[in-house]
């Protein structure tokens, strides 16, 4: 019988069966919560689990608790040393994907900023695997992604995805895999919980943190990787949308989705249509730093001491 995941929940390890969550709570009626999405990578070779970018996803974390005003109760260190211990007793020797969620918990309104509690609760997790082999069919979403002014995309709150939610929801129904929202002027800002990178002329072009996205810590990677391991062209600028229709190259990049081409944007071929020279190289590059084989960015990864 396959052993069930254990997760942190209220200061302990536990099976995740066992975890409870009031339901008249503010977080489950409202999405009000703050969370990341972390990865961790099995190198077979050194036979260690690495978490990704632990340290600045730990202080985004920490952001988000702070612009929603929740109770300043987990301190840095004892975020870090929570998510760690819990990986460790579940003995992971395999690719893992980790929720660690912070939530306003009793029978407060949307409006409360306490108490709050946490779960880290990680799992099993694999590449992302696409309907077509070579990427995906995305189209511009008919819904406008939210701002600063509204719900802001910088906050990593339960309750802004339900904007990516009606976005991915339509694209499906209309056939496609996923969608590209534009912002409140009418420039392109990312994908459903994913930013979006083009390649013009042998140029990596993305969308600036004010285009109404979130400071993915996936895109900067891979925007330091394209300059110094690439010697690639960056430019961070405002994208129009016409400019996905004849891009050479577009994919989309974040935690869950890691790095995924796009080969057709409102069924209109991206370059030749399967994935590009350049994106397979940011690809290439971006698993042998998260898997520990460039030793240049070591310092990005938190090895795991198993049991």
């Amino acid at each position: 019988m396959k052993k069930e995941n254990l997760v942190w929940f209220d200061g302990n390890i536990i099976p995740q069966s066992k975890a409870k969550i009031n339901i008249l709570s503010p977080t489950s009626q409202f999405g009000a919560n703050v969370f990341e999405g972390i990865r961790g990578y099995w190198n077979e070779k050194n036979q260690k689990l690495y978490i990704f970018r632990l340290e600045d996803h730990t202080k985004r974390l920490l952001n988000s608790i702070k612009m929603m005003r929740f109770e300043d109760k987990y301190s840095f260190e004892y975020l870090i040393e929570s998510l760690k211990d819990t990986v460790i007793k579940n003995n992971y020797k395999e690719d893992i994907a980790i929720r660690q969620t912070v939530f306003l918990d009793g029978n407060g309104s949307w409006s409360a900023t306490s108490p709050i509690n946490m779960f880290i609760a990680p799992i099993v997790k694999k590449r992302m695997v696409t309907k077509d082999e070579n990427g995906l069919n995305c189209c511009v979403s008919s819904w406008e992604r939210i701002n600063d002014n509204s719900l802001s995309p910088k906050i990593k709150v339960g309750a802004n995805y339900m904007n990516s939610r009606a976005g991915q929801l339509e694209a499906i129904r209309n056939g496609y895999d996923f969608p590209v929202f534009l912002n409140d002027a009418g420039k392109v800002s990312e994908g459903p919980g994913a930013c979006i990178f083009m390649i013009r002329d042998n140029v990596l072009v993305t969308p600036p943190t004010t285009a109404s996205i979130l400071e993915s810590i996936t895109r900067e990677t891979i925007i330091e990787l394209a300059e110094n391991e690439l010697n690639m062209k960056v430019e961070v600028r405002d994208v129009d949308r016409t400019e996905l229709y004849i891009a050479d190259e577009l994919f989309f990049c974040g935690t869950a989705v890691e790095a995924v081409p796009i080969i057709s944007m409102d069924k209109i071929k991206v370059g030749s249509g399967k994935i590009g020279h350049h994106t397979q190289l940011i690809i290439d590059e971006y698993f042998n730093i998260v898997r520990g084989e460039n030793k240049k960015y070591l310092h990005y990864l938190t090895p795991i001491k198993n049991d």
